[in-house]
């Protein structure tokens, strides 16, 4: 079974973090590729690791990313 997840990646200093925001998971890497490689496994040891009553109270169902355009002085 998979299940698509949401990975937000950014620079950090010299590397890059990587974040799942439905469980709240992050990883970190020295590359874009290597941060999302990195949160993929963290995501699988989690699922492998956890209890289902775990996975079902950190998991957020709904997880929208958009972008906001405001005004700055």
């Amino acid at each position: 079974m998979t299940r698509q997840l949401t990975a937000i990646i950014e620079r950090e200093g010299d590397g890059y973090v990587a974040l799942c925001p439905e469980l709240d998971i992050a990883s970190q890497g020295t590359t874009v590729a290597g941060a999302r490689e990195n949160l993929m496994e963290a995501l699988e040891l989690f699922f492998e690791t956890a209890s289902a009553v775990e996975i079902q109270q950190r998991l957020r169902e709904e997880v929208y990313v958009t972008q906001v355009e405001v005004a700055v002085a």
